[in-house]
């Protein structure tokens, strides 16, 4: 369950977990592993913190080596290295920007480099920025946000497959604003649309190669992109308007990813998981 938020804000984004009251929940100590992921190579982008961190420790129990690419926030990242390690898993660092094609190009070059291939990409990196008009929304907020959360997606991506091979998996973070919209979040929500149907898109493209594409359409989950995008006063009602009445917390949101990132589910591609407390969407 989670612990009701004071109210709180961050100045910066895309946030530091740090600086949260309460912290978010990464890791749930009542999972036990039970080697899904064990061998298989990993690379998270947004590793650092938030649901990130949580897929990457979740990962690590079961069994997977990670590399968690993240833009700039070192201790955060410092951190979620730490509570990897503590379940046996390989770790390693990469910052910088995923809107930034070269800087996708070497992050998985390095992967490559040391592990040989890439098994499971997870497509986390987000930004998101308040505006109560469409008129509100500079050219440069548009772009800056499209480049983050879809462009460095289509980067990762193109970087990364041929590197990937036959049962290979990639999980893309969408959002339920794809689904409902947020007024307030419009850029953002924009950029949630185009990474369901680039999902459903890419499934279909990599079908033959036997490499599943997915997503995960997390509703309200506490991490540092909340603090570091509402004000205080609404980031202390934060999650409430869910059928649940709370927010999620990141631990509760990560066995989303490991389901589809694990070969198990080999039948499953081009499709959504939504843990969002109970709102119900349609695709």
């Amino acid at each position: 369950m989670s612990t009701p938020q004071p109210p709180q804000e961050q100045d910066r984004q895309p946030g530091r977990e740090a600086g949260m009251t309460p912290r978010p929940r990464a890791d749930d100590a009542s999972r036990r592993g039970s080697g899904r992921l064990e061998g298989r190579v990993a690379v998270i982008t947004g590793g650092d913190s938030g649901i990130g961190r949580a897929v990457a420790v979740d990962f690590a129990r079961e069994g997977a080596d990670l590399t968690l690419l993240y833009l700039e926030e070192h201790e955060d990242a410092d951190e979620t290295r730490r509570l990897v390690r503590g379940h046996g898993a390989d770790c390693a660092l990469i910052p910088g920007d995923v809107g930034d094609e070269a800087h996708c190009g070497r992050a998985v070059a390095e992967v490559v480099e040391r592990h040989g291939r890439i098994d499971v990409l997870v497509n986390n990196a987000a930004e998101q920025h308040v505006r109560e008009d469409i008129t509100d929304i500079t050219a440069e907020q548009l772009e800056r946000t499209f480049r983050t959360n879809v462009f460095g997606m289509f980067f990762m991506t193109k970087a990364a497959l041929p590197h990937m091979g036959e049962g290979a998996a990639i999980v893309n973070t969408t959002s339920v604003t794809a689904y409902k919209g947020n007024p307030v979040l419009l850029d953002y929500s924009a950029t949630k649309g185009a990474i369901v149907a680039f999902t459903r898109a890419l499934s279909a493209g990599l079908a033959s190669r036997g490499i599943r594409v997915n997503a995960v359409a997390p509703g309200p989950i506490w991490t540092p992109l909340i603090p570091a995008t509402f004000d205080a006063e609404s980031v202390a009602a934060f999650g409430q308007d869910v059928p649940l009445g709370r927010p999620g917390q990141p631990a509760e949101v990560a066995p989303a990813y490991t389901f589809p990132a694990s070969e198990d589910v080999s039948y499953i591609t081009g499709q959504v998981i939504h843990p969002n407390g109970g709102t119900v969407v349609i695709g």
